[in-house]
């Protein structure tokens, strides 16, 4: 006799490249307005202000390749991220101890139903209606750090149907990866399979269904997802 009302939901969990195991996802952290331009163009200050988090559900994370267009959008954005996947964790990490909890590294893109986030922020309510909904996090395999070291530069881009959308660098981000883990650990208890979505360059925009979106960070690799 099982001990559950109903059966438990298998766990989310992404490839490891070079790997037969999984990495299993216990939360997905995204840090907002990351980049100096990117916030400037959704109208924030682009100086170094306290950083801001919003949440992602694990079984948001989609592997297979496809986005489908949401229901009850018009206007779905595409944003490029670095994705920090976490071995360990704790709670008040130091910023020079942080690296030591980092597992790998994937390429990540952020779909966002930008007009409903819109709708949220002038009633000054959550975001998730625009952020949180099913495969807006569109990903690939996990890199071990292992196999690439850490990174702190190295070129982010996306571009839509070959044309190219988004592009900067890793050094641009406002609060770098150790910031942004010891400043987590301050106000969570973050965990081994824990993610950390580190914000997106300038130039998100619009997608339409029969797009192919190829998001690459240098170091990692490429993302390709196509607008279904």
């Amino acid at each position: 006799m099982t001990k559950y009302i109903i059966e438990p939901v298998e766990r989310t969990s992404l490839p490891v490249r070079g790997s037969e195991q999984r990495f299993p996802v216990r939360r997905v952290y995204c840090i907002g307005r990351n980049y100096a331009a990117h916030s400037i163009e959704m109208g924030g200050d682009p100086n170094r202000e306290s950083p801001f988090f919003f949440q992602k559900n694990p079984d948001n994370l989609d592997t297979s390749g496809e986005f489908p267009y949401p229901v009850k959008s018009s206007d779905v954005h595409h944003e490029i991220e670095l994705v920090v996947a976490l071995k360990s964790g704790g709670v008040n990490i130091s910023v020079d101890n942080a690296l030591e909890h980092v597992y790998g590294y994937a390429v990540g893109i952020d779909m966002t139903r930008r007009d409903l986030q819109a709708e949220m922020k002038q009633t000054r309510r959550p975001w998730e209606i625009g952020k949180a909904f099913e495969r807006s996090a569109p990903v690939g395999p996990i890199v071990a750090a292992s196999d690439i070291g850490h990174l702190d530069s190295g070129k982010i881009t996306l571009n839509v149907n070959g044309e190219i959308r988004q592009q900067g660098d890793l050094n641009q981000m406002i609060w770098k990866v150790p910031e942004m883990i010891a400043y987590l650990s301050e106000y969570f208890e973050i965990g081994p399979g824990d993610l950390i979505m580190s914000g997106t360059p300038s130039g998100v925009g619009p997608v339409v269904r029969g797009d192919v979106m190829v998001a690459a960070v240098e170091g990692i690799g490429e993302l390709e997802v196509t607008v279904v």
